[in-house]
């Protein structure tokens, strides 16, 4: 569900530097929200102050929530540190693989170029005969 920016609180937190938001600011703008912020029912901050703030620097007026069950200070505290405790980070070899992966989509070669035309031609004559 979407919510106004301004009606979630932000109450003591883990973690205290936001870092550079502008590569996630960028990716918001590029691609939307992938992952909604969590909040409590009382619409207090769990999970998602970068993602939050990004927002609110890009201008936006709605952000997607996730309600999850927790009004005691614990029980935040606890979701806020599994939420962040518990990722990991591409490793080097990966993101150059998937970098690698991306440079090939982005440029195909001849091959794969008439590959996909084929494709859509395919694709489009089946539509034709369906219709």
């Amino acid at each position: 569900m979407k919510v106004p920016l301004e009606r979630i609180r932000i109450k003591k937190r883990v973690r205290m530097q936001l870092g550079d938001l502008q590569p996630l600011m960028d990716s918001l703008e590029a691609r939307g929200l992938m992952n909604p912020v969590t909040v409590n029912s009382d619409y207090e901050l769990i999970a998602g102050h970068r993602r939050l703030e990004s927002a609110r620097r890009l201008g936006w007026d709605m952000i997607e929530v996730r309600i999850v069950d927790a009004r005691d200070e614990l029980g935040m505290l606890e979701l806020e540190l599994e939420e962040n405790l518990h990722r990991l980070d591409f490793t080097a070899l990966e993101l150059a693989q998937a970098r690698a992966r991306i440079e090939k989509l982005r440029n195909p070669g001849l091959l794969r170029r008439i590959w996909l035309a084929l494709v859509r031609l395919c694709r489009a004559a089946a539509a034709r005969l369906k219709a």
